[in-house]
């Protein structure tokens, strides 16, 4: 699931991993179709999107974990 990707990169920044934070947020947000929307999963293999579409947990997780790579602790709409 994508979202559990986003929020993985999220604890390895607050754990001071920026670079893992960073890898595995690029690799996550590199699923993304030519519109910038997510799926709720991903299938790297046949790099195609799986499941929901577009799902909104993906995208909100994406914002919370860029914000946390930013240096912010939290979404500035409360998540």
């Amino acid at each position: 699931m994508l979202a559990c990707s986003f929020w993985l990169a999220g604890v390895y920044q607050m754990m001071g991993n920026e670079e893992e934070a960073r890898k595995l947020f690029e690799r996550a947000a590199s699923t993304r179709n030519d519109l910038g929307l997510l799926a709720e999963e991903s299938d790297p293999k046949h790099q195609r999107q799986l499941g929901n579409f577009p799902q909104a947990f993906s995208h909100f997780a994406l914002v919370n974990a860029a914000f946390a790579l930013a240096g912010k602790s939290r979404c500035p709409t409360g998540g």
